[in-house]
């Protein structure tokens, strides 16, 4: 955990690529495992890939407007009794097919397109925020669990060591070396170490419950965590990689970009509109009367074909397109402000998860001096007592001094730890492709974009969605990408 230099977006994937290529052992779950079973099936992401993929049919929605259009219509009337002379006809049957391509619609579909797609990269990038705040999670919860059985461990080692306290006690109070207070003092001791393990279990459990809900799977046997690669000397260094890679901002300007185009597609509706148009009707009358006295003489039938071109020039529309312009508008100026919120935000975490990493650093290091003083002191008061210069009381102090400096080690360990990771999140470097995640199906967001944009059928569906991410906890086998063909077409 050195601070040495600035981390650079390319150094920096390849520290963490090289950080986690050592895997585990072959019985013990790595940190690798834990982080690739949370890339394939944690719920939070997920629901993001699902949501990104509605959001590319944006895009297909859009360009739908700019396609032609075919529609068709039949007409079947009957006369009834009473109307059959008026109209000189029985029956009738039409039927007509309508063909629309429009030729100029004033920007409006170029720029809604461009619109979706700006949203598209938006989601994209959203995405991958979420997938590293989700793997920052699962190595929270790894690091917990690792931590919480550590602790379990020192306080049941503590357990035992006051419980042969307590039967030395009684056997020298037996001797009459030592008085009945001496063996409460020790009894108490016991119990209240007892209780510290029951608390440890406990807290320990609600950890292993955490790792299941976020990594999807009961948390066997775990390995120590490899090192964390170079991580920045100073805030400022945090800050300008983070202003230069965190996926939030680049989220927040392509939200910007989107909200300029939805302005100029709302100024399109001022615009004309000019469109292609093609029609063919065929008829057929039966019960014509020709004589005029409603006499069926025979049918009449024939096509009809027409085609033309049609101008569509607004005039006034009641000053709905000024609201809508002025609505965008407003839009791109929220859209701007919360890119500056957004920026400021990333900043704040860059340089508050720099100083909470630089905090537990320190912590570590006074936690192992603390460690080594009260290691020493408790031989030195063991040793003391022995030769009746401490009471039984100043050991049991010293031990539970010990026991504490254990876990607070234990615990800055945990928290430099994930505070490291952090870091890095903040500065847009913890997701698949930085980390360097060998071993699963990686997920490519391209695959249903494509799809959308190039499907230009009315019956193209998914199949029916289903779950993902299951209640029950086990390995998940996650395809690359959710099955995008069309059921029909």
């Amino acid at each position: 955990m050195k601070r040495v230099g600035v981390v650079k977006a390319g150094a920096a994937s390849a520290a963490l690529a090289a950080m986690l290529a050592g895997g585990g052992g072959a019985q013990a779950t790595s940190l690798t495992d834990a982080l690739l079973a949370t890339y394939a099936s944690n719920p939070t992401l997920t629901e993001q890939r699902a949501q990104l993929q509605a959001t590319d049919e944006q895009v297909a929605i859009a360009r739908a407007g700019g396609r032609p259009t075919l529609g068709g219509r039949v007409d079947y009337t009957h006369g009834i009794r009473g109307l059959r002379v008026l109209q000189g006809l029985n029956e009738s049957v039409t039927a007509s097919a309508q063909l629309s391509v429009p030729l100029y619609q004033g920007g409006r579909v170029r720029n809604a397109i461009h619109a979706a797609d700006s949203r598209v990269d938006a989601g994209r990038q959203t995405l991958r925020a979420t997938e590293g705040d989700v793997l920052v999670q699962a190595v929270s919860a790894y690091m917990d669990v690792v931590r919480d059985r550590a602790i379990v461990e020192l306080n049941t080692n503590n357990v035992k060591v006051l419980q042969t306290n307590l039967d030395a006690t009684n056997d020298r109070f037996q001797a009459g070396d030592l008085t009945r207070t001496d063996v409460a003092q020790s009894q108490a001791r016991l119990e209240d170490g007892r209780s510290q393990l029951t608390t440890a279990r406990s807290n320990l459990t609600s950890s292993e419950e955490n790792y299941r809900r976020v990594i999807g799977q009961a948390a066997a046997s775990l390995d120590q965590p490899p090192p964390l690669p170079t991580l920045p000397d100073t805030g400022d260094k945090a800050e300008d990689t983070a202003i230069n890679n965190n996926p939030d901002i680049a989220a927040a300007k392509e939200s910007v970009k989107a909200a300029r185009y939805d302005v100029s597609t709302a100024r399109a509706s001022r615009m004309p509109s000019i469109a292609a148009t093609a029609s063919n009707q065929y008829y057929r009358y039966s019960g014509f009367a020709g004589n005029g006295l409603g006499v069926p003489t025979g049918n009449i039938s024939g096509n009809a074909s027409q085609a033309g071109v049609t101008l569509t020039l607004p005039l006034y529309q009641g000053g709905l397109p000024s609201a809508q312009v002025r609505q965008a508008q407003a839009y791109e100026s929220a859209a701007l402000e919360h890119e500056t919120a957004t920026e400021r935000q990333v900043i704040a975490n860059a340089r508050s998860a720099f100083s909470t990493y630089q905090a537990a650093l320190e912590v570590i290091r006074s936690s192992q001096e603390a460690l080594k003083a009260n290691t020493l002191a408790l031989e030195g008061v063991r040793a003391e007592q022995g030769v009746g210069e401490r009471q039984v009381l100043d050991v049991l102090n010293a031990e539970q001094e010990l026991l504490g400096s254990q876990v607070t080690l234990v615990s800055a360990q945990r928290d430099a730890y994930v505070a490291g990771f952090a870091l890095l999140n903040s500065m847009g470097l913890v997701d698949y492709k930085h980390l360097g995640l060998q071993g699963g199906a990686l997920y490519d967001p391209t695959v249903n974009y494509r799809h959308a944009v190039h499907v230009v059928g009315d019956w193209s569906e998914n199949p029916t969605p289903k779950p993902v991410a299951k209640v029950s906890y086990g390995p998940q086998v996650v395809p690359e990408n959710p099955p995008v063909t069309p059921a029909s077409n």
